[in-house]
């Protein structure tokens, strides 16, 4: 077995299909695809590629750590307190555990995650 992984910006596979939870959800109606790519044995560590269409959810990262690479489209964050940030194609960042604000997908984003928990 390998210990290098290559995460494949745009999957062939069947993505798992969401949509935010009722008391997440502030405005739009946004759907999410979620490609895993992989894990570490325990689950702590995921890697993958996530894609959400515009709308406006509550995020909260509780214990988890995330870091973001967007491929395409557009995002506001806005972290409880804070200014907006916008984040584009090119762009990454990191939300670390404890971040509450508020994700805005203005345009229909497409993003590399690995959440460490």
């Amino acid at each position: 077995m390998s210990l290098l992984k290559t995460i494949d910006p745009n999957p062939s596979s069947e993505p798992k299909h969401a949509t935010p939870a009722p008391d997440r959800l502030i405005a739009g109606s946004p759907a999410f695809k979620t490609w895993a790519q992989d894990s570490d044995k325990e689950g702590k560590v995921n890697t993958g590629v996530w894609e959400a269409t515009p709308g406006e959810t509550h995020s909260i990262k509780g214990e988890t750590f995330e870091f973001c690479h967007i491929l395409q489209g557009v995002v506001e964050l806005t972290e409880k307190g804070k200014e907006p940030v916008i984040y584009r194609a090119g762009d990454s960042f990191v939300m670390k555990p404890g971040y509450v604000g508020v994700w805005k997908t203005i345009e229909t984003v497409r993003k590399i995650y690995v959440t460490v928990t």
